[in-house]
């Protein structure tokens, strides 16, 4: 069964909309004709559009996730983008903390919002969820451990719910990228895509009924390349790893 959503006269839940690649998406529904955006975020903005509907929330507090849904009972597309990097090592960090930060973000409270979602999305014809993942769902840099292992996990809930979900006619879409020019990663100096462009990548799939987007080409060489992950991506991230540390020594 194919299935896809208009975004023209949609009626969206973006998380994490306050800044960055959430506040894009709400821009590019805009854009695109939907007829409402409720822009979700621990500090809710001010928008200069009617159509925005802002609301404080935290995808980590179930009671905020719960009013969430209790309020937003007319939404059709649900947009999981609200995320964390702490950049921390998995073993060389003292504590857990920054990982079990990014997974009660990354995973924990992109469930929490499809769980809660769900049944509204049902109500309203199916719908679709769109998971803003990482190409580090599939390949783990040791510098944020963490992240990645978030990441994984967040892929694996990803393809369950949209196994679970399908019944019900929701579209659930996983979205991959290597660096997105945001405030997240202004610290890389690496290659990064530009959030509208990823968001114009979102919006088309949702159209389209697709079930993924590899909105780079890191993201498409990186899953070209799981078959054969050990040999290809790893000792790439070990060389880096290590002229990393070496770096560190001459400090």
């Amino acid at each position: 069964m194919s299935l896809s959503v208009p975004i023209e006269g949609s009626r969206a839940l973006v998380t994490g909309a306050g800044r960055g690649l959430g506040r894009s998406f709400v821009d590019g529904l805009l854009g695109r004709g939907a007829a409402k955006v409720y822009a979700g975020s621990r500090v809710p903005n001010s928008w200069d559009d009617d159509r925005v509907v802002p609301i404080e929330l935290d995808v980590t507090d179930p009671v905020q996730v719960r009013s969430a849904a209790e309020r937003c009972r007319d939404v059709d597309l649900l947009v999981n983008n609200a995320g964390i990097m702490r950049l921390t090592p998995l073993i060389g960090s003292d504590d857990d903390s920054a990982a079990r930060d990014e997974l009660e973000v990354n995973f924990f409270g992109t469930l929490a919002m499809c769980r809660a979602f769900a049944p509204v999305l049902a109500a309203n014809g199916g719908g679709a969820i769109v998971d803003v993942l990482s190409v580090a769902s599939w390949v783990a840099p040791p510098a944020s451990g963490g992240y990645g292992a978030s990441k994984s996990a967040a892929w694996a809930l990803t393809n369950a719910a949209r196994v679970e979900l399908r019944e019900q006619g929701t579209l659930v879409v996983a979205v991959h990228a290597g660096f997105i020019d945001t405030e997240m990663v202004t610290r890389v100096k690496a290659p990064k895509i530009s959030p509208a462009d990823v968001v114009a990548q979102v919006l088309d799939g949702v159209e389209s009924g697709a079930e993924e987007i590899l909105a780079d080409d890191e993201s498409r060489e990186t899953k070209a390349a799981l078959p054969r992950d050990l040999e290809v991506l790893y000792p790439r991230l070990q060389r880096l790893w290590d002229g990393r540390r070496r770096g560190r020594a001459r400090e």
